[in-house]
Parts: C-alpha cells; sequence; structure tokens
C-alpha cells in the first residue's frame, strides 16, 4: 500500500473523536461483533458472523465509500482498501447523528426483538457512542483519503445507505439472574470509565491545555449520563452543574484563587439555567472548558512561594487598594525589603512594575470595552491623577489612552465601511 501513512493519520484522527476503527480481515472480524459495543451481538450472541462478512464482501463494490445507517441510528463508515494482499476493509463506527430518547430507543429496539430484560443494556451501550451532530468534517477527511487511495476525485464515490439490516433478529432466552449480574458489570464498568475520563479532562484544565481539554469533552456530554428526570433539557442542565463543578476543582488544582474561581462558577451557574435548547447547552460545554482552561492559563500561582501568591492575589483583587511595597509589607507582616527581593526573583520584575503593568492591562480592557471617560477608567484602575495614569499608559503602549481609543474607533469604523 502506498498510502499507509495517509490512513494512519485517518485512524488517529478518528479516534480523536472517540470513533472506533478497525481494518477487517477475518470474518470473526465482522463490523457487529464488536466487543463492547455491539447492540446487536446483545440481542442474538448466535449471529453468523462469517456469513455476515461474505455478504458484506459482497456488498462492497470497489472505489466506494459506504456511509451505513442502521434502524438503530447509529452510523459508519465502510470501504475496501486497495492493493492489499487479501481483502480488506476499512470501518470506522458506530456513532450517532442525533440522540434518541429513551422512549424512541424502546421503539427501536422493540421493533428489532430485544426482550425487555435487555432494554436497559441496551440503553446503557447506546448511550456510551459517539454522538456527532456533524459529521461533515468527517466526509471531507474521507474524501481527501479516497482521493489518496483511489488517485483522484473522479475514480470512486461515496454511497448512503439507509435503514441498513443484515437480518432477522430472534433473540434467545436468557436467564434472569444471569442478565442482572452482567447489568450490574456492565453499570460499574461505565462508571469506572466515565471517572476516568472525567479525571483526565480535569488533569488537562488544570494544565490549561485548551485543546486537550476540548478533545476529551467532546463526546462526553450530557447525553451520556443517566437521566433522572423525565425532562431532557433539565437532565442535560443537571450534567452541566456537575461539569462546571467538577471545572472549578480543576482550576483549583491547578493554583487558581478561589476569588477568581467562584466569580467564573457562578456565572456559568446563571449560564446554565438560562440555557433554552440542548444546542444552547452544547455550545456552552465548550464555552466553559475553555474559559477554565485560560482561567489556569491567566491567572495560576503554581510555581510561586505561598507569599507572593497571597501579593499577587492582593492585587488581582482591587487594583484601586493601597499596593506599595510598604502597604503589602505590613499586610503581611514581612520585612519590605525580603518581600521586594523575593518579588522580583519569582515574577522577574520589581512590585512597582508588576503593579503597573496589571493596571494598565485593565485600562486596555475598559477601553476597549466601555465608553468610560479616560479619567474615570484612571480612577478604577487606580491611579487617581489622570496625567500620571496617561505618562504610565504611553509608557507601556506607546499611546496615550486617547490616541489609543480613537484608533479602535478608526478602526471600528473601517471595518464597519469595508
Amino acid at each position: 500500500m502506498n498510502y499507509q501513512s495517509e490512513l494512519n493519520f485517518t485512524k488517529k484522527l478518528c479516534l480523536k473523536f472517540h470513533l472506533d476503527v478497525r481494518i477487517l480481515t477475518d470474518p470473526m472480524d465482522s463490523p457487529w461483533s464488536l466487543v463492547g459495543q455491539s447492540l446487536r451481538s446483545l440481542l442474538d450472541p448466535n449471529i453468523n458472523y462469517p456469513k455476515i462478512f461474505q455478504t458484506v464482501s459482497e456488498m462492497c463494490g470497489p472505489n466506494r465509500i459506504y456511509k451505513i445507517r442502521d434502524p438503530f441510528q447509529c452510523s459508519y463508515f465502510l470501504f475496501q482498501l486497495p492493493d492489499t494482499q487479501e481483502p480488506s476493509y476499512f470501518l470506522i463506527g458506530p456513532y450517532r447523528n442525533s440522540f434518541l430518547s429513551p422512549e424512541e430507543f424502546l421503539t427501536q429496539i422493540h421493533a428489532a426483538g430485544a426482550p425487555p430484560a435487555l432494554h436497559i443494556r441496551l440503553q446503557r451501550l447506546y448511550e456510551e457512542l459517539p454522538l456527532i451532530t456533524d459529521d461533515g468534517p468527517l466526509m471531507a477527511v474521507l474524501y481527501t483519503l479516497g482521493e489518496v487511495i483511489w488517485g483522484g476525485e473522479d475514480h470512486f464515490t461515496i454511497q448512503d445507505m439507509q435503514d441498513f439490516s443484515m437480518m432477522e433478529f430472534e433473540p434467545e432466552n436468557q436467564d434472569p439472574d444471569s442478565l442482572k449480574q452482567e447489568d450490574n458489570q456492565i453499570s460499574m464498568k461505565l462508571l469506572e470509565e466515565r471517572y476516568a475520563k472525567e479525571n483526565k479532562l480535569m488533569q488537562a484544565v488544570s494544565q490549561g491545555q485548551t485543546h486537550k481539554a476540548e478533545i476529551l469533552v467532546s463526546n462526553f456530554t450530557a447525553l451520556q449520563m443517566e437521566r433522572r428526570v423525565p425532562s431532557p433539557l433539565r437532565s442535560m442542565k443537571n450534567y452541566m452543574i456537575i461539569l462546571n463543578t467538577l471545572l472549578r476543582k480543576s482550576a483549583e488544582m491547578g493554583a487558581v484563587h478561589p476569588i477568581h474561581i467562584d466569580s467564573l462558577s457562578a456565572r456559568f451557574a446563571r449560564k446554565i439555567e438560562m440555557a433554552a435548547s440542548p444546542k444552547a447547552i452544547d455550545a456552552l460545554q465548550r464555552e466553559m472548558v475553555h474559559k477554565y482552561c485560560l482561567l489556569v492559563k491567566n491567572y495560576s500561582l503554581r510555581g510561586y512561594s505561598l507569599l507572593i501568591r497571597k501579593v499577587i492575589t492582593q492585587i488581582d483583587a482591587d487594583l484601586t487598594a493601597d499596593l506599595s511595597l510598604r502597604a503589602q509589607a505590613e499586610f503581611l507582616n514581612v520585612n519590605s525589603s525580603y518581600l521586594s527581593t523575593l518579588f522580583k526573583k519569582e515574577t522577574g520584575s520589581t512590585l512597582t512594575e508588576y503593579v503597573n503593568r496589571k493596571r494598565i492591562e485593565y485600562a486596555i480592557f475598559l477601553l476597549n470595552t466601555s465608553s468610560l471617560q479616560i479619567q474615570t477608567i484612571a480612577q478604577y484602575c487606580g491611579i487617581p491623577d489622570v496625567n500620571y495614569f496617561a505618562k504610565t499608559f504611553k509608557k507601556h503602549v506607546g499611546q496615550t489612552p486617547k490616541e489609543y481609543r480613537d484608533s479602535i474607533m478608526s478602526y471600528s469604523r473601517s471595518a464597519t465601511n469595508a
């Protein structure tokens, strides 16, 4: 195969989206014998997989990528790999394009012939499948892979197969006690997996690793949580409350002071209750992960001594306070020379330089986001002398506050008229 590197890249990309990826060569590696994910194998453990594989082999024409959707609203991508010593098939999935309510799922598995005793197990397995509401990016990746392995966009096609089914289900009777024991084992396994995912997410957020955290949370959604109330939206909100708590503790693990964490947590608590749709919940989840990672990046005190942590927190808490070296030394009951030396050693700047930089950063924020008078902004930044404020601002930014605001307004007008 002269496309092995592209194939490996596609596999890694799919795994980042928590999609199961397999290259099938053995009849027992049928798409419907996926360990831990197959709804069909639970419905009938005596399925003739070699026969199914033969049917799949006959179905897969050359130079075609099949998008398969089964009666359980699960999707797969399947195609035969060219230039292999023995027939080989590339399988991605299963995953869900949409969320079936418990009532809708019950209707589906009843139509498939599943006994009531299997309902809870099937529901749990179904909810563990990745949820990808927009598989357009995945289609684009596979389209590009197709161009590589078949030599151009005109040499292959992508074919949709809806409501694809290979057999009639004839579930065998199973001992209720045995089913109950297996249900307990499945429940324990799913809980262990969920807690492991949560721990990985918390670790990523505590390190401020935005991209890693976003990947980890991408398929760890409210839809996978056990629904304890009838309303799907309320269930999602309940999960988001749990997620907000996890992220709050993650930021604390990242050495962010509670004064910053509590403010962000309270803001998201209000947003959660105001969310009016599952789509809004989904967007809010991504925003929460992003903002908590940013919080760690901007306010983590990891690496600072306890004394310097207290000084920095005091600065962040109130820029209008007396933040002079003398005032901080008195507040902390330490020698001012010692505090000055330690602060410079740990931060790389003097206390005065650090405070002025923080005040100017806040001034830039207010100039960008408000129409407050410059004199008022100076007061909010803890520099009541507007002339000294303007001088300090120009030293850091290269423009006076008025020049900076005028440049913002000019840019805004040109962007509007463009």
